[in-house]
């Protein structure tokens, strides 16, 4: 049975081709291919989003930008003037919410606002949970906690830092799949080494320039560079021989990128929850070389290396083991576990459970309420019909 289904996206930056992140990638993804199934899907998101929307997909805008353009993360992160922006645009992506009569709500943001208007309006609402907890967030959780409200989370390994003494009925491990269509093929390779994904520190792309040096394996570095300093002074000084940095690719272009190397490294410095980036290079075939955090074992299995440390040493020993691992290994991992058919079905049946859950019985709770008087909005509604 078709659905009325709103999808809510993480504001920093579009939800729009090149992806500035895996949470882009998954929501344009999602949308995408809900559409092509038959539902009837309107994404909230930022204004500038509409630049690559997915057929099918309407957009409600709840901020004219992305806040990135306006608000860059490490300048305003914490701030003031930022939590007052977002406390802005999510307040109208509720009051649209209220008033879109639609069946289910997919919340990706990382907003304290729809939990809590989820249990408090009866609204059918999945919230994923990108990332590990924080305090703001998970006080939203906790208060928005109704039969009618589930959680999904990317990986057990999330999971289990979420909720360590126990998960609740109500959340649920869908693993992130990618669009097999898409990603597939590649070949043996040249005998390069790939990086892919934001230049930050926590996605410790020097480790892995550091170790394609101590390696003396050629490696190209694509991606947004979201910290500059970090990029000058801890990645820029090993661009030399075989390692560089190239850019930021579309998905088309990546796809290429990953069909000419023979392994991929893979690099998180924090706690990651799935990496969305390894399972892309996988899906083309490549094995992956990567550091000890996170999902990383969870997602690689035997298609992988993790280096033993986080050193650049450990890291370019795994990447010469990973290098002997058969391309259909990887491949035959992601169809068998990270195909993206899979993962919209496993959250189909999240939807409907759900929206069948709206009237089962649960405490309620009075919440303060939010600033949902936002010009324009009714206009807007009228858009999407």
């Amino acid at each position: 049975m078709s659905l009325r289904i709103a999808i809510v996206g993480h504001i920093r930056h579009p939800i729009a081709p090149p992806f500035k992140g895996g949470m882009e990638a998954f929501t344009h993804g999602l949308a995408r291919m809900l559409a092509a199934r038959g539902h009837d899907v309107t994404l909230l998101a930022s204004g500038d989003s509409a630049a690559g929307l997915p057929s099918g997909v309407k957009l409600l805008p709840i901020c004219d930008a992305h806040y990135d353009a306006r608000f860059p993360w490490h300048n305003f992160h914490g701030t003031e003037a930022l939590n007052a922006h977002l406390d802005a645009c999510y307040a109208r992506a509720a009051r649209l919410l209220l008033q879109g009569r639609f069946d289910v709500v997919h919340n990706n943001a990382l907003h304290r606002y729809l939990p809590r208007l989820s249990r408090a309006e009866r609204l059918p609402m999945v919230t994923s949970l990108h990332i590990p907890p924080f305090k703001v967030l998970r006080g939203a959780l906790m208060d928005g906690a109704a039969p009618w409200h589930l959680s999904s989370v990317v990986s057990a390994r999330q999971r289990d830092i979420w909720w360590p003494e126990g998960a609740p009925e109500t959340a649920h491990v869908v693993h992130n799949g990618i669009d097999l269509t898409e990603w597939s093929g590649g070949g043996p390779g040249d005998g390069s080494a790939v990086w892919a994904g934001r230049i930050t520190p926590t996605k410790g792309t020097h480790l892995a320039a550091e170790a394609g040096q101590i390696a003396g394996v050629p490696l190209r570095l694509y991606g947004v560079v979201e910290h500059e300093d970090y990029f000058n002074d801890l990645v820029r000084p090993h661009l030399y021989g075989g390692v560089e940095y190239v850019g930021h690719l579309d998905t088309a272009a990546l796809r290429q990128a990953y069909g000419r190397a023979s392994v991929a490294l893979f690099t998180p410095q924090w706690e990651e929850p799935f990496g969305l980036a390894a399972v892309e290079a996988m899906a083309m075939g490549l094995p992956i070389a990567a550091t000890p955090h996170g999902a990383v074992e969870e997602v690689l299995g035997d298609a992988g290396v993790i280096a033993a440390d986080d050193s650049p040493e450990a890291l370019a020993e795994a990447l010469q083991l990973a290098s002997a691992i058969s391309s259909e290994v990887p491949r035959s991992r992601v169809a068998r576990l990270f195909d993206a058919r899979a993962m919209v079905a496993k959250f189909e049946r999240l939807y409907h459970a759900a929206s069948a859950l709206r009237n089962a019985e649960a405490p309620r709770k009075t919440y303060p309420a939010l600033a949902l008087q936002v010009e324009g909005t009714d206009e807007a509604l009228a858009e999407v019909g």
